[in-house]
């Protein structure tokens, strides 16, 4: 008889220390989930303390960008795909923005097309270029040469010039005097023709100036002619004396 009490009051403790177990398990992972739940809302608040801070106003993108940041975590535009953009991110962030880093190294058709470019745009070699700097140097430096012994030339030749300059102001000025001083002279030869004072202007007037100067003209072609006429007989007498003299 009291065995069978026992047993049953085993059984009894048994099942009643499995059904707590089992509570306490699932009381253990609920509380677990509750757990979970309140690290994500913690962290929900923890973005909206950090918005709020943000008193600047300013975008995400533009915020990231103030503070030294990869302006968008998630690309926004197809530019945003683009090697060169990448590229362009990993060098001014570093590993920080997640680009992969091998695609900072040109590839094998990209080297290609860089070799060709330069073959193109840049054909000689840098000792060819040197040497042709080094020509065109030498070449600017004899002209500089030759430009500055031209100066020193005609430098020398200046006092001549300015003494040529002003023989040829004077004989011109002479010229003008002497032709002003003409038509003077056939003017007062006009007046005294007529006998009276008689209006320059006047159709009589220019047509015996006219005349005057006609006549003049041809007095002094004579003139010319017979100068030169005088010239050539001097010279031939002087060639024959010279002969003579030979002889």
């Amino acid at each position: 008889m009291n065995i069978c009490v026992k047993s049953r009051f085993i059984r009894t403790n048994l099942i009643s220390n499995l059904y707590r177990f089992s509570t306490s398990v699932a009381e253990a992972e609920q509380n677990e989930n509750v757990l979970i739940d309140d690290t994500e809302d913690e962290k929900a608040r923890e973005a909206e303390i950090e918005k709020k801070r943000n008193v600047s106003r300013l975008s995400s993108a533009h915020y990231n960008i103030i503070n030294d940041r990869k302006p968008y975590e998630e690309p926004k535009s197809l530019a945003h795909l683009t090697v060169k953009y990448n590229r362009k991110i990993y060098g001014k962030y570093g590993i920080a923005s997640g680009v992969n880093p091998n695609i900072c190294w040109p590839t094998k058709q990209e080297i290609a097309n860089k070799k060709e470019f330069e073959s193109v745009a840049f054909p000689y070699t840098i000792k060819e270029m040197m040497e042709t700097a080094a020509e065109n140097r030498r070449q600017e430096n004899l002209k500089i040469e030759q430009r500055e012994k031209d100066i020193a030339v005609k430098f020398a030749k200046l006092d001549q010039w300015k003494r040529e300059l002003n023989l040829k102001i004077a004989k011109k000025t002479a010229e003008v005097q002497a032709a002003k001083q003409k038509k003077e002279r056939l003017v007062e030869e006009v007046r005294r023709h007529f006998g009276f004072t008689l209006d320059p202007r006047d159709e009589r007037f220019q047509e015996m100036l006219a005349k005057r100067e006609k006549e003049q003209k041809k007095q002094e072609k004579l003139a010319k002619r017979e100068a030169k006429d005088k010239n050539m007989i001097a010279k031939l007498q002087q060639q024959n004396s010279e002969i003579n003299n030979k002889s």
